[in-house]
Protein backbone atom coordinates (compact mmCIF):
# COMPACT_ATOMS: atom_id res chain seq x y z
CA UNK A 1 0.00 0.00 0.00
CA UNK A 2 2.90 2.46 0.91
CA UNK A 3 4.17 1.83 -2.94
CA UNK A 4 1.39 2.71 -4.53
CA UNK A 5 0.87 6.04 -2.13
CA UNK A 6 4.20 6.57 -3.16
CA UNK A 7 3.23 6.17 -6.72
CA UNK A 8 0.51 8.46 -6.67
CA UNK A 9 2.22 10.94 -4.92
CA UNK A 10 4.92 11.17 -6.94
CA UNK A 11 2.19 11.55 -10.31
CA UNK A 12 0.20 14.00 -8.67
CA UNK A 13 3.62 16.00 -7.09
CA UNK A 14 6.06 15.29 -9.52
CA UNK A 15 8.28 14.06 -5.93
CA UNK A 16 7.60 11.08 -4.19
CA UNK A 17 9.09 13.63 -1.05
CA UNK A 18 7.12 16.48 -1.48
CA UNK A 19 3.99 17.69 -0.19
CA UNK A 20 1.36 19.45 -2.76
CA UNK A 21 1.27 23.37 -1.60
CA UNK A 22 -1.49 24.07 0.42
CA UNK A 23 -4.35 26.24 -1.21
CA UNK A 24 -5.30 29.19 0.77
CA UNK A 25 -9.21 29.21 -0.52
CA UNK A 26 -10.06 32.20 0.85
CA UNK A 27 -6.99 34.69 -0.14
CA UNK A 28 -8.63 37.21 -2.53
CA UNK A 29 -6.25 37.46 -5.60
CA UNK A 30 -5.52 41.31 -5.93
CA UNK A 31 -6.00 41.69 -9.88
CA UNK A 32 -9.35 40.15 -9.88
CA UNK A 33 -10.90 40.49 -6.43
CA UNK A 34 -11.76 36.73 -6.46
CA UNK A 35 -11.06 34.25 -3.52
CA UNK A 36 -9.50 31.01 -4.94
CA UNK A 37 -12.97 29.38 -4.01
CA UNK A 38 -15.10 31.69 -6.21
CA UNK A 39 -12.68 30.59 -9.31
CA UNK A 40 -13.00 27.23 -8.30
CA UNK A 41 -16.58 27.67 -8.17
CA UNK A 42 -16.92 29.96 -11.36
CA UNK A 43 -14.39 26.99 -13.38
CA UNK A 44 -16.18 23.72 -11.87
CA UNK A 45 -20.05 25.09 -12.90
CA UNK A 46 -18.91 26.95 -16.02
CA UNK A 47 -17.84 23.16 -16.87
CA UNK A 48 -21.77 22.17 -16.62
CA UNK A 49 -23.02 24.81 -18.56
CA UNK A 50 -20.24 24.17 -21.42
CA UNK A 51 -21.84 20.22 -21.77
CA UNK A 52 -24.59 22.57 -23.84
CA UNK A 53 -22.35 25.42 -24.97
CA UNK A 54 -24.13 25.96 -28.32
CA UNK A 55 -27.52 25.83 -26.99
CA UNK A 56 -27.14 27.89 -23.84
CA UNK A 57 -25.36 30.63 -26.36
CA UNK A 58 -29.08 31.00 -27.87
CA UNK A 59 -31.46 30.50 -24.80
CA UNK A 60 -28.45 33.63 -23.83
CA UNK A 61 -29.74 35.67 -26.66
CA UNK A 62 -32.55 34.77 -27.02
CA UNK A 63 -33.52 36.09 -23.37
CA UNK A 64 -31.52 39.00 -23.97
CA UNK A 65 -33.62 39.67 -26.74
CA UNK A 66 -36.59 39.34 -25.28
CA UNK A 67 -35.38 42.10 -22.51
CA UNK A 68 -33.93 44.35 -24.78
CA UNK A 69 -35.79 44.07 -28.27
CA UNK A 70 -34.28 47.34 -28.69
CA UNK A 71 -31.11 45.45 -29.14
CA UNK A 72 -31.87 43.42 -32.10
CA UNK A 73 -31.47 46.48 -34.97
CA UNK A 74 -27.66 46.04 -34.27
CA UNK A 75 -27.96 42.55 -35.59
CA UNK A 76 -28.87 43.81 -39.18
CA UNK A 77 -29.60 40.31 -40.23
CA UNK A 78 -31.86 39.80 -37.22
CA UNK A 79 -34.18 42.52 -37.71
CA UNK A 80 -38.12 41.38 -38.32
CA UNK A 81 -36.65 37.62 -37.69
CA UNK A 82 -39.47 35.92 -34.99
CA UNK A 83 -37.82 35.41 -31.91
CA UNK A 84 -38.70 31.55 -32.95
CA UNK A 85 -37.51 31.93 -35.81
CA UNK A 86 -34.59 33.68 -34.61
CA UNK A 87 -33.82 30.51 -32.16
CA UNK A 88 -32.84 28.69 -34.89
CA UNK A 89 -30.98 31.02 -36.96
CA UNK A 90 -27.60 29.68 -38.01
CA UNK A 91 -26.45 33.10 -38.05
CA UNK A 92 -26.93 34.03 -34.22
CA UNK A 93 -25.50 30.40 -33.49
CA UNK A 94 -22.71 31.95 -35.00
CA UNK A 95 -22.76 35.00 -32.58
CA UNK A 96 -23.33 32.93 -29.84
CA UNK A 97 -20.45 30.49 -30.18
CA UNK A 98 -18.31 33.28 -30.53
CA UNK A 99 -19.66 34.85 -27.25
CA UNK A 100 -19.66 31.81 -25.52
CA UNK A 101 -16.31 30.90 -25.98
CA UNK A 102 -15.45 34.33 -25.16
CA UNK A 103 -17.09 33.36 -21.94
CA UNK A 104 -14.93 29.94 -21.91
CA UNK A 105 -11.78 32.40 -22.20
CA UNK A 106 -12.69 34.33 -19.72
CA UNK A 107 -13.08 31.59 -17.24
CA UNK A 108 -9.98 29.81 -18.47
CA UNK A 109 -7.79 32.98 -17.99
CA UNK A 110 -9.24 33.73 -14.28
CA UNK A 111 -5.66 32.64 -13.11
CA UNK A 112 -3.97 34.77 -15.99
CA UNK A 113 -4.59 38.25 -15.20
CA UNK A 114 -2.34 40.18 -17.83
CA UNK A 115 -3.82 37.67 -20.38
CA UNK A 116 -7.21 38.30 -19.09
CA UNK A 117 -6.95 41.81 -19.47
CA UNK A 118 -5.43 42.33 -22.41
CA UNK A 119 -8.28 39.94 -23.97
CA UNK A 120 -10.79 42.18 -22.75
CA UNK A 121 -9.56 45.07 -23.82
CA UNK A 122 -9.84 44.01 -27.30
CA UNK A 123 -13.37 42.69 -26.82
CA UNK A 124 -14.17 46.18 -25.53
CA UNK A 125 -12.45 48.46 -28.15
CA UNK A 126 -14.80 45.72 -30.79
CA UNK A 127 -17.65 46.36 -29.09
CA UNK A 128 -16.62 50.09 -28.61
CA UNK A 129 -16.80 50.79 -31.92
CA UNK A 130 -19.83 48.76 -33.02
CA UNK A 131 -21.25 51.65 -30.20
CA UNK A 132 -22.37 48.79 -27.59
CA UNK A 133 -23.41 51.07 -24.39
CA UNK A 134 -22.58 49.48 -20.85
CA UNK A 135 -26.15 49.23 -20.21
CA UNK A 136 -26.52 46.94 -23.00
CA UNK A 137 -23.59 44.88 -21.10
CA UNK A 138 -25.13 45.16 -17.62
CA UNK A 139 -28.75 44.05 -19.08
CA UNK A 140 -26.88 41.11 -20.33
CA UNK A 141 -25.34 40.52 -17.09
CA UNK A 142 -29.05 40.15 -15.71
CA UNK A 143 -30.01 37.72 -18.39
CA UNK A 144 -27.01 35.75 -18.01
CA UNK A 145 -27.43 35.29 -13.86
CA UNK A 146 -30.80 34.14 -14.64
CA UNK A 147 -29.56 31.91 -17.42
CA UNK A 148 -27.15 30.52 -14.62
CA UNK A 149 -29.52 30.16 -12.48
CA UNK A 150 -31.65 28.37 -14.29
CA UNK A 151 -29.03 25.75 -16.05
CA UNK A 152 -27.18 25.21 -12.52
CA UNK A 153 -30.28 24.92 -10.65
CA UNK A 154 -28.94 23.19 -7.09
CA UNK A 155 -25.06 23.70 -7.89
CA UNK A 156 -26.29 27.35 -7.51
CA UNK A 157 -26.04 28.98 -4.01
CA UNK A 158 -25.74 32.66 -2.86
CA UNK A 159 -21.94 32.18 -2.41
CA UNK A 160 -21.62 30.76 -6.04
CA UNK A 161 -23.99 33.71 -7.43
CA UNK A 162 -21.43 36.09 -5.61
CA UNK A 163 -18.32 34.90 -7.28
CA UNK A 164 -20.34 34.46 -10.74
CA UNK A 165 -21.37 37.90 -10.57
CA UNK A 166 -17.73 39.16 -9.43
CA UNK A 167 -16.59 37.14 -12.59
CA UNK A 168 -18.65 39.43 -14.82
CA UNK A 169 -17.94 42.68 -12.88
CA UNK A 170 -14.00 41.54 -13.54
CA UNK A 171 -14.84 41.10 -17.57
CA UNK A 172 -16.87 43.87 -17.90
CA UNK A 173 -14.16 45.76 -16.20
CA UNK A 174 -12.06 45.32 -18.59
CA UNK A 175 -14.47 45.78 -21.41
CA UNK A 176 -15.45 48.88 -20.23
CA UNK A 177 -11.94 49.90 -20.26
CA UNK A 178 -11.61 48.50 -23.63
CA UNK A 179 -14.94 50.56 -25.07
CA UNK A 180 -13.65 53.69 -23.65
CA UNK A 181 -10.53 53.76 -25.34
CA UNK A 182 -12.57 53.17 -28.39
CA UNK A 183 -14.41 56.01 -28.57
CA UNK A 184 -10.90 58.14 -27.64
CA UNK A 185 -9.69 56.79 -30.61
Amino acid sequence: MGIILSYLSYLWNGDAGAAAPAIDWDRTDPATGLTARQKKFVTDTWELVKKDIKGNGVELFIRFFERRPDAVPRFRSFVGVPLEELRHSKRLLAHTNSVMYALDSVVASLDDPECLHEMLLKMGENHGRRRVTEQEFLDLKVVLMDLLKDKLDIHLNEEGEEAWSKTIDVAYKGIFEGMKSEVVQ
